[in-house]
C-alpha cells in the first residue's frame, strides 16, 4: 500500500473529508512520527507495533570494485517491531493464502 492508496482509502471510508483533508492528515501524521524518531524517541502503536532507533555500530567493509577495505561509519537506522495482533493478523492471513495454493 502506498501512502495514496492510504489517502485514497480514508478518503472514501470517511466520507465527510475532502481528499485534501485526508492528504493533510496522513502527511501530518508521518511527519510527527519521524521526527519523533529523529529526535531518537520510541513511537508505540498499541496492536500495530512499535517504532525505535536502533544504533549500527561502524564496521569493516569491501570496495565491491576495487576489493579495498573501507571503514562504514555508526549509522542510525530506524527499526519496526510488529506487536502480537498484527504478527497474529499476517500470519492468519497467510494460512489462509498458502491453503488456497
Amino acid at each position: 500500500m502506498t501512502r495514496s492508496d492510504l489517502v485514497a482509502l480514508l478518503s472514501e471510508r470517511f466520507g465527510q473529508l475532502a481528499q485534501r483533508d485526508t492528504e493533510f492528515a496522513v502527511k501530518t501524521i508521518l511527519d510527527a512520527m519521524s521526527d519523533a524518531l529523529a529526535r531518537g524517541h520510541r513511537i508505540e502503536i498499541r496492536g500495530f507495533g512499535s517504532f525505535s532507533v536502533n544504533r549500527r555500530p561502524p564496521r569493516k567493509g569491501r570496495n565491491p570494485r576495487s576489493g579495498e577495505q573501507v571503514m562504514i561509519p555508526e549509522k542510525l537506522v530506524p527499526h519496526f517491531k510488529p506487536g502480537k495482533a498484527l504478527r497474529e493478523a499476517v500470519d492468519a492471513k497467510g494460512t489462509d493464502t498458502a491453503e488456497l495454493g
